[in-house]
């Protein structure tokens, strides 16, 4: 498996629309940095998000998960309570090429203010905005600032093409838009 280089996500996102909006360099100008680094693409999150509330005292159970349990905000800045998470999306749709398996890891600053990124791996074939789970590990409120970097992919390819991709498996979270909930 080799991780692939900018120069290959380039070509991939602008032929094929791997990622849409692309964004071809680094953009930092008083943001969290998101777009092209030299082996990866860091995505940004979008202003649409799910605050995990506890009001009604439910049990979190992800094979029958309550949408009662989140408020849902469209907001430039996000605050996440004490010890509790949102869900949001990124601002771009991915497409995702058969012979690749993509990874996530969370962006420094947010793992330096014990804000977690979590994102299960963009298998082959598979599209859509990708769902961002934020943890705030900390006793204090934490912020998240849409539209700008939230989290970097990184793209490794197969040895060859896998034999059953995740669209020909009809898996479940194929092509969403939004902040996907849980399904079973």
């Amino acid at each position: 498996m080799s991780i692939m280089s900018d120069k290959w996500i380039r070509e991939q996102a602008i032929k094929n629309a791997m990622i849409e909006p692309f964004v071809e360099t680094q953009r930092r100008e008083g943001t969290i940095s998101y777009g092209l680094s030299s082996y990866g693409y860091d995505a940004r999150v979008s202003d649409e998000f799910k605050i995990f509330t506890n009001v009604d005292s439910a049990v979190v159970d992800p094979k029958d998960f309550s949408p009662k349990s989140f408020v849902d905000r469209k907001t430039d800045v996000c605050v996440i309570p004490p010890n509790s998470f949102v869900l949001a999306r990124t601002v771009e749709y991915f497409r995702i090429p058969r012979d690749i398996l993509v990874i996530c890891l969370g962006k420094s600053t947010y793992a330096r203010c014990g804000i977690i990124v979590n994102v299960t791996p963009l298998e082959p074939g598979w599209e859509g905005h990708v769902t961002l789970e934020f943890s705030n590990t900390t006793p204090l409120p934490a912020r998240i600032y849409a539209n700008e970097g939230a989290c970097q992919f990184l793209f490794l390819k197969g040895n060859e093409p896998c034999e059953t991709s995740y669209a020909e498996r009809g898996g479940k979270y194929m092509g969403q838009k939004g902040v996907t909930l849980p399904k079973l």
